[in-house]
């Protein structure tokens, strides 16, 4: 075995392979000459089957070397486009930043007794009042558990026919042992910092609670209970908007034979973002998660969509029908793909960057014009970058199952959805704000699997759809929580949103 110890060693190996490289592009070329020769003296159809083959070889091999050297980022190597009348902002440095919301406290230092004299004459110092060199450092405090005992005084009369007795604290569940904020810590901890329940019960053990998964889970359970109808209700707020993103990720259900066909599905809007974790990832599965949805679908290109819609075209007694647009980011994807073995590819690119460059100028406007702003410039600008694509797309030739030939069919396939922004200035260009919100689910699954049972899948769903919500809305989370929580617990079944908490 040989140990790569030194960065000399790392450059020696990455030349050698960009030789191969080399050496394998020249054999390809090569192969090319020789096959096409070979095809002339056969007829027409067997050149267009080599030069199928040989355009696939050809991705591969640019694919597998932006795989050994190329950046992971879909972030383009090029020249970018530079707007002469947008001034440059520096990046900011990496120096202290305040942090106005930690506690302050002052620490005094003095001299030792025996250093409290001059070196010089031999004069005892006195302290130099109001002078002292400042300094700030950050320090921890150490998370500690605590066994509360509660208490009741009880009142009798002396008549002995009455007996009350005191109040005790807000109790998750009656009888229970653990308070609403343990309950809550566990919460913030597993759903939005995505420590599994059993790192929690080792980070507790070396704090003193001796603790198992089954009970932090028992109270996951019954914070759950107190919070679905505010879930139920997030999930209408969400739907009622004109305007949905949608979109699904795995969430295995473990220990499951049909594991892999978990998947959650997400829906955002103003309002919120709210998950669903179904067993499939089909049109039925689709039905349930829009419901009754009857506005714009913003979506990538997964079939499912548009099967669900037509469906409803040809049930009239069902749900309404929903408008469908498609993501302008998920077409720009297949492109940047395409790049690398087709730098014509280049052109697509440039003009989606300019339908972005334009919706970035029309949204710099201030909120009460930017909606009417960005219609403008739709109806003008873009209208006019999407006329130069269509052209663009009709002109370039590629082959079918080539990359470039996948992508444009991509695009040809989804044009009436990827164009419906223009007549609409509600329409986002894509679904890149469900896409983030799928971040925290893409985190959770590869710190804790997915989940152990189904009725783990709807508590994963509703803490998701809570946090994620909240900080979509600019609250924080477990502020988020516990108000809600509280609320609940003081009067069952109330609901308190994230934007609640905005005006309080």
């Amino acid at each position: 075995m040989i140990r790569i110890e030194t960065e000399r060693d790392i450059e020696c190996l990455r030349q050698v392979a960009l030789l191969q490289q080399a050496e394998l592009t020249q054999l390809y070329a090569r192969l090319a000459t020789l096959t096409q020769e070979l095809a002339h003296a056969r007829g027409t159809d067997a050149v267009e089957a080599l030069q199928l083959e040989l355009t696939l070889l050809h991705e591969q091999l640019v694919a597998r070397t932006q795989a050994l050297f190329g950046r992971s980022s879909e972030q383009r190597s090029g020249p970018r486009r530079k707007d002469p009348d947008r001034p440059i902002t520096p990046r900011p440095g990496h120096g202290p930043r305040t942090q106005a919301t930690l506690p302050l406290v002052e620490v005094v230092h003095v001299l030792d007794v025996p250093d409290q004299q001059c070196p010089q004459c031999g004069d005892a110092l006195r302290p130099w009042a109001a002078h002292y060199e400042t300094a700030e450092e950050i320090d921890v405090v150490e998370r500690t558990f605590r066994l509360v005992r509660h208490q009741r005084q009880k009142y009798t009369c002396r008549c002995g026919a009455c007996i009350e007795t005191a109040l005790g604290p807000r109790k998750l569940r009656p009888g229970g042992r653990y308070s609403v904020d343990f309950a809550l810590a566990v919460a913030v901890a597993k759903y939005a910092d995505h420590a599994p329940l059993a790192r929690q019960v080792r980070q507790m053990a070396r704090a003193g609670l001796v603790v198992d998964t089954q009970t932090l889970w028992d109270q996951l359970l019954a914070l759950a209970g107190h919070l679905t109808p505010t879930y139920d209700a997030l999930w209408r707020a969400v739907r009622a908007a004109p305007v949905v993103l949608f979109d699904e990720t795995r969430w295995p259900l473990l220990d499951s034979p049909t594991a892999a066909k978990w998947h959650a599905w997400a829906a955002a809007s103003d309002q919120g973002i709210a998950y669903r974790i179904l067993g499939a990832r089909s049109t039925d599965a689709a039905a349930v998660v829009l419901a009754d949805f009857a506005g714009i679908a913003v979506t990538d290109g997964y079939e499912v969509y548009q099967s669900l819609r037509t469906r409803r075209a040809h049930e009239p007694t069902g749900p309404p029908a929903f408008t469908l647009a498609h993501c302008w980011s998920h077409a720009r994807r297949k492109f940047v793909t395409a790049e690398l073995a087709y730098p014509v590819a280049a052109e697509m690119l440039e003009q989606i960057g300019w339908l972005y460059d334009i919706e970035r100028v029309a949204n710099e406007a201030p909120e009460s014009e930017r909606a009417a702003r960005r219609a403008d410039y739709r109806t003008t600008w873009s209208r006019a970058v999407i006329a130069h694509l269509d052209a663009w797309l009709t002109a370039t030739v590629a082959l079918p199952r080539s990359q470039l030939g996948t992508a444009i069919r991509y695009v040809r396939d989804l044009w009436p959805g990827l164009t419906h922004f223009l007549d609409d200035a509600r329409i986002p260009l894509d679904t890149n704000l469900v896409e983030r919100g799928m971040r925290a689910l893409a985190l959770g699954r590869k710190n804790h699997y997915g989940s152990r049972s189904e009725r783990g899948t709807e508590v994963a769903a509703l803490f998701y759809t809570l946090i994620e919500s909240a900080k979509l809305t600019g609250v924080e989370p477990d502020r988020y929580l516990r108000e809600a929580a509280t609320r609940a617990i003081d009067a069952p079944g109330t609901v308190t949103l994230p934007r609640d908490l905005l005006a309080s």
